[in-house]
């Protein structure tokens, strides 16, 4: 049998976690290149001021329809991965490979619903979620050709995380690694070389992750990896992939209500300051999503961790691997939030200079993110819940963040506002305030029993 990379059950918590972490966090800031990449030279596609702030704003809208294919991947992915981590912890490996092999045809299920749903009513989602009559061909020419990579996004993103699970974090790494380098060396000759505008930007976007995806197959498969995708754990069986769905559905709604909180946001945002409210939108997502990149990473690092000592009944090893997690998060929030206070403009430019995006986009960005020094521990807390397999609690938060607060707040706080657009900008901070504090509370009591229970036992 071939060794670990590394040893989750044993040597210093804190070394182990970084060791971890980094792949992880570079990982997630080169996954997010593949969109991040695209808006960068879409957005200084010339001229500036008219070309390129519409085809901006034309991706922007597709972003929803983005982060539900992802979500779609999350489901079982992250559903699956933390629960065969505590499943090896336990000592059952056939286990570990049966949740993930059921993960993998639920992806492929997933993967032919979505692509025939995109591409047959791709125009009346895009005009759903904020594209007007000047954005929707931009929208539409990213949109079609995007469809058709959803199998190799749903390979990529679902299967890596059974790659991290296993603590061959390095090994994830070089998947979006490959991916987003090649995507990074298409995007200019498709774009702007073969004069494709926003469908060379779709174009190689998918075939990078077409690459990506044959080597997390190739990796899977071969003799390195310790769960090793096999024919016969296709097979779907209820009790391995319900219990894997239901965790998922935490990290599902987390992120496939990003997608309805776009329409919300776009739609109220269009109303209230036009095309370039829903502009700067765009940009602003952008920052928050690159920016939350290393928070992600942490908790991914730290989840193989908490899972397999989880199930090796391991208390104290769990216990400090949140410590050290959440310290991590906070101090990184915190650092966050100060230079984008301070320094707005620089995270702005990275996406656009046309002057009067910059300067509407640097006013709002200041107030959307006005809690994200707090952020650090809604996080580490919410994914912990994950990686301890609690699918109640994670649920009911990523339910209470977006859906229960986020939402009503877009819409019910520009009532109360003569600037109704800094209004909905404003129900981001607000809704985040609120969730850490009900988060932590719950955290609190929750973590303290699971953890007197596994001592107990």
């Amino acid at each position: 049998m071939n060794q670990r990379q590394v040893d989750l059950g044993s040597g210093t918590v804190g070394k182990l976690l970084f060791s971890l972490a980094l792949p992880t966090i570079t990982s997630q800031i080169v996954n997010m290149l593949y969109n991040l990449v695209d808006r960068v030279y879409i957005g200084h596609m010339q001229p500036v001021d008219t070309v390129g702030s519409l085809a901006l704003t034309g991706v922007g809208v597709c972003l929803p329809v983005i982060m539900l294919i992802s979500a779609f991947a999350a489901l079982a992915g992250m559903g699956g991965a933390p629960r065969a981590s505590i499943q090896e912890g336990r000592g059952d490996m056939a286990g570990a490979q049966r949740i993930m092999g059921n993960s993998f045809t639920l992806l492929l299920m997933a993967a032919l619903v979505l692509t025939a749903v995109f591409l047959l009513f791709a125009e009346p989602l895009l005009l759903t979620f904020g594209a007007s009559e000047n954005t929707i061909g931009y929208a539409m020419d990213y949109m079609r050709i995007y469809a058709l990579g959803t199998l190799f996004v749903q390979i990529t993103l679902g299967m890596n995380a059974y790659i991290t699970a296993q603590g061959f974090t390095t090994v994830s790494m070089k998947t979006v690694l490959i991916g987003a380098g090649l995507n990074t060396v298409l995007d200019p000759i498709f774009i702007f070389g073969l004069n494709l505008g926003v469908r060379g930007a779709a174009l190689a976007t998918i075939l990078s992750q077409a690459v990506s995806a044959l080597w997390v197959l190739r990796f899977l498969t071969g003799p390195q990896t310790k769960w090793r995708l096999r024919r016969e754990d296709l097979r779907l069986q209820a009790k391995v992939f319900l219990p894997s769905l239901a965790l998922g559905l935490s990290p599902f709604i987390m992120q496939s209500t990003e997608s309805l909180i776009a329409v919300c946001f776009n739609s109220s945002l269009l109303n209230y300051g036009g095309d370039i409210a829903v502009g700067a939108m765009t940009v602003l997502t952008s920052i928050m999503q690159f920016a939350m990149m290393p928070l992600q990473g942490l908790t991914q690092g730290a989840q193989p961790i908490i899972s397999y000592n989880y199930g090796a009944r391991n208390a104290q090893r769990v216990r400090d691997a949140f410590r050290v997690l959440l310290r991590s998060c906070l101090i990184y929030s915190a650092t966050l939030w100060a230079l984008v206070q301070c320094f707005p403009r620089l995270f702005v430019l990275i996406f656009n200079n046309n002057p009067a995006l910059v300067d509407y986009a640097a006013w709002a960005l200041r107030i959307y993110m006005g809690s994200t020094c707090l952020f650090g521990a809604q996080i580490a807390c919410q994914q912990t819940f994950i990686a301890l397999g609690n699918a109640k609690t994670s649920l009911f938060l990523a339910v209470l963040r977006k859906i229960i607060l986020l939402i009503p707040l877009i819409y019910i706080l520009p009532r109360f506002f003569t600037n109704q657009a800094f209004a909905v900008f404003l129900a981001e901070p607000v809704a985040d305030f609120l969730a850490v504090c009900a988060t932590v509370t719950m955290f609190f009591f929750q973590f303290r029993r699971s953890m007197a229970g596994l001592e107990e036992s």
